[in-house]
C-alpha cells in the first residue's frame, strides 16, 4: 500500500512538471502572441485536473494506509498467496439478473441513440431487473 502512496505523489509531481514543460513550450512557440493568449487553456487546464485527480486519489490511499493498522500481505515478500485471500461476499454464479441488468444499460443506450421512445423501455427493463436481483432469494430453490 506504500509504495501505492508513493506511485501516485510521484505521478502527481509529473503531471505538473508536464504542466508547467506544456504551458512554457506554448507560451514559445506562441512568443508573437501575448503570454496570455499563447497558452493553450485546454491542454493546461486538463494537466492541472489530472495532477489535482492525482493528489485526491494519493490522499485516500495515504489514508486508508495509516488506518488499516498494518501492511498487507502483498506488501510483504514473504507473504503466500494464501495469505491476501479473504471473503469477498456472496456471489450467484447462477443468476441471470445481471445481464438482464446489462440488457437494460445496453437498451438505455441505444435508445439515447435512436430515439427517445427506448427509454421508458429501458427504466421498466431495468426496474425489473433490480427487483429481480435483489429478491432472487426469496423464492424460487435458493428462498431462505
Amino acid at each position: 500500500m506504500k509504495t501505492n502512496v508513493n506511485l501516485w505523489w510521484i505521478l502527481t509531481g509529473f503531471f505538473l512538471l508536464l504542466t508547467a514543460v506544456y504551458t512554457g513550450w506554448n507560451i514559445i512557440e506562441h512568443s508573437s502572441k501575448p503570454w496570455y493568449n499563447a497558452i493553450e487553456w485546454v491542454g493546461t487546464i486538463a494537466l492541472l485536473f489530472s495532477a489535482a485527480m492525482s493528489v485526491m486519489i494519493g490522499f485516500y490511499v495515504n489514508r486508508v494506509h495509516r488506518a488499516q493498522g498494518g501492511e498487507l500481505p502483498e506488501d510483504t515478500l514473504t507473504a503466500d498467496i494464501d495469505d491476501g485471500d479473504p471473503e469477498m461476499g456472496e456471489f450467484s454464479p447462477w443468476s441471470w439478473w445481471p445481464l438482464v441488468l446489462a440488457f437494460s444499460a445496453a437498451l438505455g443506450m441505444i435508445g439515447l441513440a435512436v430515439g427517445n421512445f427506448l427509454l421508458p423501455i429501458a427504466g421498466a427493463v431495468f426496474v425489473v431487473a433490480i427487483v429481480g436481483w435483489v429478491y432472487e432469494y426469496y423464492r424460487g430453490y435458493f428462498a431462505r
